[in-house]
């Protein structure tokens, strides 16, 4: 028993030094591989933002509660009861495009330069321990929002507007003629930290959680390792990125709240939020995250490991 466990170990352990090694040479340089490369990262995260966009829908709508104003909040359980006697199902995909566009070129980008930033920090500082693996997490997350943000912003007032008729690009000129241009980077501050944390911390989780199963466990590459690292990486982020993930929707639809003024900043609503709807209120809608987060960073992980794996590529 003893000796198969070491040798189990031992081949573990070998395993893990020999993917570290690798690591140092790794990020690839062909045309096709880099298009494999964020192509796959795309299509995962698009397939995981359309399995659960109900509960972004959800998620967008308990954030919006009481604004202004303390007083008992409603579960996810009643807000969905509530959308669909009095909208109907097809409610519950509202702002669903914009969403795929977003997630395709988001994901796409979120997920794709997280490689080429810790190759990069490997070539630099020759390690890429778990403060590098967040700091490279933060900055692709960051950086894939500043860029996508109007479609955040697009995809969050079609999910409030559901009387509304006008298809995706109506909308959009009706925010550019209505509000300007910079109306479409409305947020994009918390959007920015709260994508960085949520990159950072999924990312950087799902990683080092693969390398301590490979290394202490029996497991392999495959289903199982997946499924279990998206699962602590769903959780860690959740709890990081709900209060962002709040203060971003509020200041995005501060237009649509005609019971308070403009908020200024994130910090600035933060501060409005926990001051007239107390601490707990940053964490409205936090199950519906969690319940949206959770099998949508399985979902993206699983699939996209499967993706590189047919496409070549090696394991996250």
């Amino acid at each position: 028993m003893d000796d198969g466990h070491s040798h189990s170990g031992s081949r573990n352990s070998d395993s893990f030094v020999v993917k570290v090694a690798e690591e140092k040479q790794k990020w690839p340089v062909s045309s096709s591989q880099i298009v494999s490369h964020f192509g796959t990262s795309g299509l995962s995260v698009a397939v995981a933002t359309a399995t659960t966009h109900p509960l972004d829908v959800l998620k967008v709508r308990l954030q919006m509660q009481h604004v202004g104003q303390r007083g008992p909040l409603t579960g996810m359980g009643q807000v969905a009861a509530q959308v669909l006697k009095k909208k109907g199902q097809m409610a519950l995909y509202l702002g669903l495009m914009p969403a795929l566009i977003r997630s395709v070129l988001y994901g796409g980008l979120r997920l794709g330069l997280y490689e080429p930033s810790k190759y990069a920090c490997n070539l630099a500082f020759g390690s890429s321990n778990i403060l590098l693996k967040i700091a490279s997490g933060a900055f692709s997350g960051a950086v894939a929002t500043a860029l996508t943000n109007p479609v955040e912003v697009l995809k969050v007032r079609l999910q409030m507007n559901a009387n509304q008729r006008r298809g995706s690009m109506a909308e959009m000129r009706t925010i550019v003629s209505e509000e300007g241009i910079r109306a479409l980077w409305k947020g994009v501050g918390p959007a920015m930290a709260r994508a960085a944390a949520l990159t950072a911390s999924q990312l950087a989780t799902y990683d080092e959680t693969k390398q301590v199963l490979i290394r202490w466990t029996p497991l392999d590459e495959g289903f199982h390792l997946h499924l279990l690292s998206s699962t602590v990486a769903g959780t860690v982020s959740t709890l990081v990125t709900a209060p962002m993930d709040m203060v971003k929707t509020r200041l995005m639809l501060q237009r649509e709240s005609k019971t308070v003024g403009n908020y200024k900043n994130g910090f600035q609503c933060a501060y409005q939020v926990m001051l007239k709807e107390g601490p707990r209120a940053l964490y409205k809608g936090g199950f519906a995250i969690f319940a949206r987060l959770g099998p949508q960073t399985a979902i993206t992980f699983i699939l996209c490991e499967e993706l590189r794996k047919l496409a070549g590529l090696d394991a996250i």
